[in-house]
């Protein structure tokens, strides 16, 4: 079996973090948004990119949508545009595909006409409680694909006082910090000399048995 093929479209705030993490962590993965400003951007930082309006069966099919396995559809804002491309995706054939809803009625339509996964805030919020419930560690849990999931959890004790770059965490624990919370304060895409503190709360992108793992160090 070959790597996941992973594409993300709309790069806002949140895709283009998933975009870069993904790469980040060394999978394959193609960034799209029809605004060149925000194709631009991204590419800076290695990630492949490409500029094109994915609401056009055309564009989709020039680029072989149909090879990837698993599309993140963050265009969540444009509700049109949204059930467009996931309905272009799943027509087309896309393994999995997980998609941002802008509300409830706009995360039925999604899951109705093919997404495997909506990702919609207010109703996430069950979700946050219920994994609450289970773990206090885990705050908030993500599903992107049957590998991959974002989480926010509090810091094992052991990483207290150390900076990114001493823990080596992509490397020791096989995932990739996005944020830390530091009280109201969050510091996007940390550097490697920030430092992990008691108390903070990072969110994380990897594997599901790579962030139990974290979960579980939590708990010790």
């Amino acid at each position: 079996m070959g790597k996941t093929q992973y594409v993300v479209i709309g790069l806002g705030r949140f895709g283009t973090s998933v975009a870069k993490t993904l790469y980040s962590l060394g999978n394959d993965i193609l960034a799209i948004d029809k605004e060149e400003d925000m194709v631009q951007e991204i590419s800076e930082s290695d990630t492949h990119a490409v500029q094109l309006d994915a609401t056009d069966e055309n564009s989709l099919r020039s680029i072989g949508i149909k090879n990837f396995d698993v599309a993140v559809v963050t265009i969540g804002s444009n509700i049109q545009a949204s059930t467009m491309v996931t309905l272009l995706l799943k027509e087309m054939g896309v393994g999995y595909i997980v998609a941002k809803a802008q509300n409830e009625l706009h995360a039925k339509v999604l899951y109705k006409i093919g997404a495997d996964r909506v990702v919609l805030p207010e109703k996430d919020m069950g979700v946050r409680v219920a994994h609450n419930l289970l773990s206090a560690n885990i705050l908030d849990y993500i599903e992107l694909s049957p590998d991959y999931s974002i989480a926010e959890m509090v810091v094992p004790k052991e990483w207290k006082g150390k900076s990114l770059k001493e823990l080596d965490i992509r490397a020791k624990y096989g995932i990739n910090i996005m944020a830390i919370k530091k009280g109201e304060k969050v510091k996007v895409a940390p550097a490697g000399e920030d430092s992990i503190e008691e108390g903070d709360i990072i969110v994380a992108i990897g594997s599901s048995d790579k962030l139990n793992k974290i979960e579980n160090m939590t708990r010790e």
